[in-house]
């Protein structure tokens, strides 16, 4: 049976989302953690936790991010009982296919159902040595193979004190986004579209317990919104462009909870929440979904 509602019955006038055509995301990286039979119990949870909610998946949308390992038994279970939660990768490879030993082609996550995948996490810039322009071969990449990118950006504790808060991401940004600006330029010109969203996650404040306040965030992410609308502007042209950004879903990420997420999507241009460590507690993960539901504290 499906879980999504046929209507909406939610009083939404005091918990809307300020932006109109921008479906809130709630996404949830599960990042190492949780093997395939436990990835089955997890899900399972997350969509009957919100069934017995009354949550409405098409006013907020809610995906999963499990390890590789993982997501032929999410997509099995998807399937099977028709559930509307949506998944992707943690990482896609820049190349098609090959000998490219433990790289996952976007073809094959394709071929899996995969709606999303993660490109540019902190955890692989630092630990894998990813560069802006790689971040942006791989989101290109999963363009090409029929795939969402999720591009992360975020500061270091070392970057906000001697840069503040946005330029490092919006750096971040600018590089990934000239890897991929001329294949969005092709299809606009053949009148299709690509869609890709943006994560702002400061570094110092993912796992840490601290999260940058509303009003940081909200400063940080209209900078990004802007910045991506200008990286778009020479291929594909000025109208294009703003309608781009204008459409396009940023989402905050660092140390995101129950308690302080609607304060962020309260603000203009922050479009959902990239969850890390509370996304593996069906509870905890729920309850961010609902976050119109929530007292805003911003």
């Amino acid at each position: 049976m499906s879980l999504r509602n046929s209507k909406r019955t939610e009083d939404r006038s005091a918990g809307a989302h300020p932006v109109g055509e921008r479906t809130p995301l709630i996404a949830g990286n599960w990042k190492m953690n949780i093997d395939h039979l436990h990835a089955i119990a997890l899900v399972q949870k997350v969509a009957w936790t919100l069934r017995d909610a009354d949550h409405d998946f098409d006013d907020v949308e809610v995906a999963v991010f499990p390890p590789f390992t993982d997501l032929r038994s999410v997509q099995s279970l998807v399937a099977a009982d028709k559930l509307p939660i949506t998944f992707g990768a943690q990482d896609v490879s820049e190349h098609d296919h090959g000998a490219f030993t433990g790289d996952i082609s976007g073809a094959f996550l394709n071929r899996l159902d995969a709606k999303y995948a993660i490109v540019g996490h902190s955890e692989r810039r630092s630990y894998h040595h990813e560069d802006d322009a790689q971040v942006g071969r791989k989101a290109l990449a999963a363009i090409r193979h029929g795939l969402v990118p999720l591009i992360c950006v975020g500061e270091t504790a070392a970057d906000l004190e001697a840069k503040g808060p946005a330029a490092v991401p919006v750096q971040q940004l600018q590089g990934a986004v000239a890897e991929f600006a001329a294949e969005l330029a092709k299809r606009a010109d053949a009148g299709e579209t690509a869609e890709i969203v943006i994560a702002y996650e400061p570094v110092w404040a993912i796992g840490s317990g601290k999260a940058a306040t509303a009003q940081q965030a909200q400063e940080v992410i209209g900078r990004l919104r802007g910045a991506l609308g200008e990286a778009l502007r020479a291929p594909l042209g000025a109208e294009r462009a703003d309608a781009v950004a204008a459409a396009t879903r940023i989402l905050y990420g660092g140390s995101v909870a129950v308690d302080n997420v609607a304060g962020f999507l309260a603000q203009p241009d922050i479009d959902g929440a990239l969850v890390g460590g509370a996304s593996l507690d069906a509870a905890s993960f729920a309850g961010i979904a609902q976050f119109r539901r929530h007292v805003r504290t911003a």
